[in-house]
């Protein structure tokens, strides 16, 4: 073991320090529980022995923890070919901009006429999101995306309820989508029910007509859905649904490769969400921050809650790079991020289907979907992903969707360069030739990470959460 590989407490010596402090009468030193003597204690919230913490010096601390940030993978260090995450660079000028002084110090407990410049914020990011999107307004009350499923679902029964509309209790998702469209219609209180793709990885319109009717609610789609493939039934789809007296979801999760091209509203759909940690470069992943805004057509805007941010001003930072973000690209430019995140894609997506195996060889949108190697030679698709570590890329998303068995889904985004994405090519190139001559080397990478393989079900089932 490395000495820094070691855990913190690991370090740990008694008596050692990394600050040095002047005494205040009656306060504990060093953990000494002992030399503190209040004249009345609560003995709920009193501790009786020192907090167990570790010992160590202050170039110790720094160490440790340049150290284990060293050792993760961010989008600031390495390319992200992670389909349906979209994990686009986050310019730095939207980070100083939320860092302003005068954001960061507003109080979420202040007087609303004193904070009527974050509340102009909220509106300009409202009236900028609908004329991306073509719905009227947007509510920003979600803190994430799936947040924002739950949210639109919601508002999609409260519709149908105020009509008296009560036998709608049925949800259409089709087999392609994402797996929190079926999880957020369940926890509404909704019924699923699948439609199937045809094997050019579209919805079957045919297949859809029979199971519309007086009990669907509406239909959740994802446009371009998780094949990076465009609906080109859309109008279509949205005609049936709409004939039946449902309405159409749409999840934002892959509205990327749409900005300023194609809006939402315009296809018919009546409610949606977006994720600003995917379409509008806010910091993603670590389980937050988050901010899934909802947005409605005409029909739906009563139904949105007053007020339209979350309590304490919700995720403001994340609104206001978001917002940032939009500003500096501008009505004239915003365009180009899909073009080009749609341009790398198809050029990766070309340039290795001699050694990957492409089920639906089409044009695709910001993302497409192998299904593993073309000659395997019994590697897998997981043995790719792990291999490509050792290369200095992060993995892309893996074994989704369920279409294909050994799915491997690769999403270049708009900043990367020609050269970041001729490297990955070649890196892939080299596995392929790698699965051929020598599988065993790949069944066991990584070789150059902190950490090979680890026992991801042992972990996730018997978590170690503390340090004994």
């Amino acid at each position: 073991m490395k000495y820094y590989d070691k855990l913190i407490f690991e370090l740990s010596k008694p008596g050692r320090t990394g600050y040095s402090l002047p005494e205040v009468p009656g306060q504990a030193r060093n953990n000494d529980v002992s030399s503190f003597q209040p004249k009345s204690r609560n003995p709920i919230l009193w501790r009786e022995s020192p907090l167990d913490l570790p010992e160590v010096s202050e170039v110790d601390v720094v160490r440790h923890y340049t150290n284990l940030s060293q050792m993760n993978f961010g989008v600031d260090t390495g390319f992200y070919p992670l389909g349906s995450c979209t994990m686009k660079y986050n310019p730095k000028i939207n980070e100083e901009i939320a860092g302003m002084p005068a954001f960061t110090g507003l109080h979420p407990l202040q007087p609303t006429s004193t904070v009527k410049g974050a509340l102009e914020v909220y509106a300009g990011m409202d009236k900028a999101l609908a004329a991306i999107t073509g719905m009227k307004h947007f509510t920003f009350l979600p803190c994430a995306g799936a947040h924002g499923e739950l949210t639109g679902l919601m508002l999609m029964r409260e519709y149908h309820m105020s009509r008296g509309d009560m036998a709608r209790t049925k949800v259409i998702v089709p087999d392609s989508a994402h797996g929190t469209n079926p999880a957020s219609a369940a926890v509404c209180g909704l019924d699923i029910v699948v439609v199937k793709s045809k094997e050019d990885g579209l919805v079957d319109v045919e297949a859809l007509r029979p199971l519309l009717g007086p009990d669907v609610a509406g239909i959740m789609l994802t446009n371009p859905n998780t094949l990076g493939l465009f609906e080109r039934d859309i109008k279509e789809i949205a005609a049936l649904v709409h004939a039946c007296g449902g309405l159409l979801y749409y999840d934002g999760a892959n509205m990327n490769p749409l900005l300023g091209v194609v809006r939402p509203g315009d296809m018919g759909f009546d409610i949606m969400h977006l994720n600003l940690h995917k379409t509008f470069s806010t910091p993603h992943g670590g389980g937050g921050p988050g901010s899934g805004p909802v947005g409605v057509a005409d029909k739906v805007v009563p139904f949105l809650h007053i007020p339209h941010v979350s309590g304490f001003h919700g995720n403001f930072g994340i609104i206001l790079r978001a917002y940032a973000y939009i500003l500096m690209l501008g009505r004239e430019h915003i365009k180009m991020a899909g073009k080009l995140a749609t341009l790398g894609a198809n050029y990766i997506k070309e340039s290795l289907k001699d050694c990957y195996k492409l089920p639906i060889p089409t044009v695709c949108k910001h993302e497409f979907v192998f299904d593993g190697l073309l000659e395997p030679n019994g590697v897998s698709t997981l043995d790719v992903a792990k291999r490509l570590l050792d290369y200095g890329f992060h993995a892309p998303t893996i074994y989704f969707p369920l279409l294909f068995h050994q799915a491997i889904m690769i999403e270049p985004t708009e900043t990367e360069s020609l050269e970041t994405l001729d490297a990955f090519i070649a890196v892939m190139r080299k596995i392929a030739e790698e699965a051929a001559t020598d599988p065993e080397m790949l069944h066991a990478a990584p070789h150059n990470t902190p950490i090979g393989r680890p026992d991801e079900t042992t972990a996730a089932r018997q978590p170690v959460l503390k340090y004994e």
